[in-house]
């Protein structure tokens, strides 16, 4: 990077480098902040139809299958939403299509609180998760951009510790409001928290200047944010700013490379074992206090042990992170084969009292931290030039099983089946995920194999 200085006009500065070589500051403490806490509210709108759901079936005279589809059509949404914001987010740029998605949903969710019947309530539930959907990776992908190479892992994992939090907290949220002031103060309060939420956003959240630098886009802008970061720095609009190592392909991706040579194997096991998780961890999301509650739970106690679980499920995640990159993607399995006799235990073995509180507690618990072990490495191995689209197009496949899960489920319970025997076919979903982690396992131990042969070989013809 060139030297700073008053009199150095026409620099050319690496944004690259200078972001790589510095440490955490204020103004990435500020920006981690307002990004968390926009994740908490998204994960609390996205989740606080799981919670309101047993008060708004009977006022909205909702069926099962009805409840179902409503659960599904929020992922259905987010799905479609994810697809669409990450377009925007590459082309109009971060910080607008994040205040975008944070208003959006702000607003959305606050009118979900009048919903009268099924087809409003589906609408709604659709357009808000549009939003939602697209709030959670841009998030990541800014913050991303801000710091060091070797801290990326660490603010992600908090970003993503902020949603976790807030779907968490959507239970004694529920708890405290809907039985005194009715299932609409739920919607209220989050939609107007979001709101005050994306105030902050257009505050305090800068563009990314790695966006900036590598579409050679609004160089005064790019001045401006270097200076707030690094005063002395003294950027001008007038300097040249590039992203050397920013190899990224922006235009003419094509997913067709996502199944080139060993590649194909990666996805293939990525999208399965991500697809499986995603059923399992949307099913115990939308479904888990409407069932837990049918066992026969309190609805506060059904609300409670699954936001327990899922706040235990993100730590046991992030603890997870520490070992996969030391021993690979095998250990992602860890946490599904754990669940899967727990899962049978608790639909087959026929537990009661204090004994299955617990495993309604423990098998959630394991669910969802299976879940944050694959979402975490679903990039990390594709190769830089499609690491992106990788990541991107796994996290929207997978939301297949978000969709189709609440709905199976519904329909199974019109038909009939005794809600706790939903735990043992649940158990089908670890069992795959396990299996296509260790399939991923092998394939990149394979692949590390084979590159350290061929420079092995390359060394020796030399």
């Amino acid at each position: 990077m060139a030297a700073a200085g008053p009199s150095s006009i026409g620099r050319t500065i690496d944004v690259g480098e200078f972001i790589n070589g510095r440490k955490l500051t204020r103004f990435n403490v500020i920006l981690v902040v307002v990004s968390w806490l926009i994740t908490v509210f998204d994960g609390f709108d996205q989740m606080t139809v799981s919670y309101t759901m047993p008060y708004m079936k009977d006022v909205l005279h909702l069926t099962k299958v009805m409840q179902g589809n409503v659960f599904s059509m929020g992922n259905f949404g987010m799905m479609a939403g994810g697809f669409c914001f990450a377009f925007l987010g590459d082309r109009i740029g971060r910080r607008p299509t994040v205040i975008a998605a944070a208003c959006t949903f702000a607003v959305l969710t606050f009118l979900t609180g009048f919903v009268h019947d099924y087809g409003q309530l589906l609408t709604l539930r659709f357009l808000d998760g549009f939003a939602i959907g697209g709030m959670l990776p841009l998030a990541w992908a800014l913050n991303i951009e801000f710091v060091p190479q070797r801290m990326r892992a660490t603010v992600v994992s908090l970003v993503m510790l902020g949603y976790s939090i807030g779907t968490s907290i959507a239970a004694p949220i529920t708890n405290a409001l809907a039985p005194r002031f009715g299932w609409s103060a739920v919607y209220f309060a989050g939609g107007v928290g979001t709101l005050a939420c994306a105030g902050l956003l257009f505050l305090f959240l800068p563009e990314s200047i790695r966006f900036l630098g590598a579409k050679g886009h609004r160089p005064q802008v790019i001045a401006r944010i270097l200076n707030r970061m690094s005063p002395e720095l003294n950027a001008q609009a007038t300097d040249t700013f590039l992203v050397s190592d920013e190899r990224l392909q922006r235009t003419n991706f094509n997913p067709a490379q996502l199944f080139s040579g060993w590649l194909k194997w990666l996805t293939i096991f990525l999208w399965v074992g991500y697809t499986l998780s995603s059923l399992a961890i949307y099913f115990d999301a939308n479904w888990g206090p409407t069932v837990i509650e049918e066992i026969g739970f309190p609805r506060k106690d059904a609300g409670n042990l699954i936001g327990l679980s899922t706040i235990l499920g993100a730590c046991l995640g992030l603890c997870l992170m520490r070992f996969t990159d030391k021993f690979g993607p095998f250990v992602v399995a860890l946490y599904p084969l754990l669940a899967i006799p727990t899962l049978l235990f608790i639909g087959l073995g026929h537990p009661s009292g204090d004994a299955l509180k617990i495993l309604l507690v423990v098998g959630p618990t394991l669910i969802s931290g299976g879940h944050f072990g694959i979402l975490s490495i679903c990039g990390v191995f594709y190769p830089s030039v499609i690491r992106a689209n990788g990541a991107g197009w796994a996290t929207s496949i997978a939301k297949i099983g978000a969709i189709v899960g609440p709905m199976i489920a519904g329909y199974l319970l019109a038909e009939g089946v005794e809600p706790i025997h939903l735990f043992a076919l649940v158990a089908i979903c670890p069992m795959v995920l396990a299996a296509c982690a260790i399939g991923i396992g092998f394939v990149v131990r394979g692949e590390r194999k084979s590159s350290t042969l061929l420079a092995a070989q390359a060394a020796a013809a030399e």
